[in-house]
Order: C-alpha cells, then structure tokens, then sequence
C-alpha cells in the first residue's frame, strides 16, 4: 500500500531551535541503532519510520556501522526512503556518523581525513542520497590531530556533502577546542551528540554549560540507559532482554540490587506523574531547554507510541526533581 503521511504530523510536536543555528529539529528523533539492519524484519523498520514521521519526528539519525552486519541500517532506511518518502526529502533532517570501525586495514576507523571522506561517500551510496543534514566525527580520535578531522568536516561541507556537522562522544575540554576550530575554518559546529540519561550524567559536569555558552545544539543518546529505563527490569532480567544476552553494551553486572532499587522508585514516581517509566527519563531530558532533541531507539511501533506520551508532560516541580535527585544518588 502507497505510503500517505498524515496531513496532521506538525501539530503535535514541539520544534526546538539547534543551539543558535537556523535550523529546528523535533523534540523526540528516531535513532537506528538498533532493530534497522539486515538481521531486522524490513516491514517492522518501515512501520516505525512511517509511524515516526505521521507524528511529526522528521529527524532520522544513523551511522556507517550501525546494522548489524555494519552498513545495513543505511541500506534498509536508503530503501524505504525511496518507496515511502521519495516525495518529502525536504522535510526530513537525515544524519550520519563515522568515527567507529567499519571496514579493514588503517583507513577504516577513527578519524583521518581519508576515512570521513571515504565513509560519508559509502554512507550516501548506501542511502541513495546526494547529501546528508548533518554529518557527525563519532568519537574523538588519540593519534589524529584534532585540525585535521575537523579540517576535514569542513571539506565535506564545501564539497556539499553535508549541510552542517557535529561531534559525538567528546569531552568538554576536546569539544571546546573542535567547536572553536570549526568557526575558525567558517563551519560552525551545530550540535554535540553525548550519551545522557538519568543514570550517566557526566554532561553535567561542564559539557552543557559549554554547548549553551557557544551556541551548540545538544542530543543525547541511550536516554532510557539501553532499556534500564524502562518497566522491562521492574521484576527482573527477563530472558528476551539486552541484558541476558552475552553480548552487546549492557549486561547482567551492570543491573545491582541497587540499581533495580531506584528504577523501583523511578517508576513509583512516574506513576504518580501518570507516567510510564521510560515517558519520565525522556520527558526529565527535555525539561532542559539546553537539550535540543532527545533521541530515542525503539524496536516497534508501540515502543514508539509511548515514548511519544512523553511529550504530554515535560514540566517537573521543584518538589519531584528533589524527590528524584535522592533516589539518584
């Protein structure tokens, strides 16, 4: 059936402006992480990039290696874009990464000037597209000089690849040197994507303060602590869960009794605010105008319609934000 997007998908969102940049990005973007590559059922994919886009997310965020295998989840979004959205590029932000390994030898990690160049080239044959909105260095580089990665998302700028670029998973000392290099060379640094939630708050100990001070965006990743966030551990590790499985980011050490104790309280909490879990660790990001977007993964359509609930309630009182800074210390 011909994909026809809802004539209503701009009423419900809120739009925030990406630090002091002209461009506005929705509150809640979808992130391909996960559930997107080739090991993925295709159809579930397009429903949530349809689903997404009728509630008005616009903002589709990937990178070379996200699948698995590595490159798929381009492949497949590159795929449903040209049958479900070949008709509304102009109204989608699409960005992508590199900075983690992607393919053998010396010139296909980190941050070289050889490997972004050579890596967004892959990235927009994979997607079938001419340019990307904004194009990220996804992790700081020890060995590459730092003039020469961002040297090098200039060029992919002037060569039109890329509308505008960031940083990801940079600290707020090496942020303030890229930032500063960026407007140097006449490429503004438009946003900072870090990991942030409730459970990791290391962007509070300066990074926040910085992006604000500059005029940077800000988008933080794994919001819901890669489902610790959730009701999915409330009674447990159940068996189907990231957790038990052997590999991955988030295993079994990682969830203590103490831990599982304050997601206990977290949810009472969000009971009490006529919130699921995971609707309270977003909705708890947004209330800091600081954060542009939130980006979210999720691995069905249902996934997604809850963290959308999120954006019914994003103002906290001064009586609940203490009531969770105890439990989160």
């Amino acid at each position: 059936m011909i994909y026809t997007p809802s004539p209503e998908r701009y009423a419900a969102m809120e739009y925030r402006r990406c630090g002091k940049s002209g461009l506005k990005l929705p509150a809640l973007s979808l992130g391909l992480w996960h559930n997107f590559g080739h090991v993925d059922v295709l159809e579930n994919a397009r429903q949530i990039l349809r689903d997404a886009f009728d509630a008005g997310i616009t903002h589709f965020d990937l990178a070379n290696n996200y699948g698995p295998p590595p490159g798929s989840a381009e492949e497949n979004f590159g795929k449903i874009l040209q049958t479900d959205f070949r008709g509304f590029r102009d109204e989608l932000i699409i960005s992508t990464k590199a900075g983690y390994s992607m393919w053998q030898g010396p010139y296909g990690d980190w941050g070289s000037k050889k490997y972004l160049v050579s890596s967004l080239d892959q990235s927009l044959k994979r997607m079938g597209l001419d340019y990307v909105d904004i194009f990220y260095h996804h992790r700081p580089d020890p060995d590459t000089p730092l003039e020469e990665t961002m040297a090098a998302l200039e060029l992919i700028v002037r060569q039109g690849k890329a509308l505008y670029v960031g940083i990801s998973n940079y600290q707020p000392a090496e942020a303030a040197r890229a930032i500063e290099m960026l407007r140097q060379m006449g490429t503004p640094c438009l946003i900072h994507q870090p990991k942030y939630s409730m459970f990791e708050r290391w962007v509070e100990e300066g990074l926040l303060d910085l992006l604000e001070q500059e005029g940077v965006g800000c988008i933080p990743f794994s919001p819901l602590a890669q489902g610790l966030l959730t009701n999915k551990y409330l009674h447990g590790i159940p068996e189907t869960s990231r957790a038990a499985k052997s590999h991955g980011n988030l295993q079994k050490e990682h969830i203590t009794d103490e831990k599982l104790g304050k997601i206990k309280q977290l949810n009472e909490l969000a009971q009490q605010r006529g919130q699921t879990l995971a609707q309270l660790a977003l909705a708890w990001l947004l209330k800091d105008p600081r954060v542009t977007s939130v980006l979210i993964g999720v691995s069905t359509p249902a996934q997604l319609a809850d963290s959308l609930q999120s954006l019914q309630n994003t103002r906290f009182s001064a009586e609940e934000l203490d009531a969770i800074e105890a439990i989160l210390k």
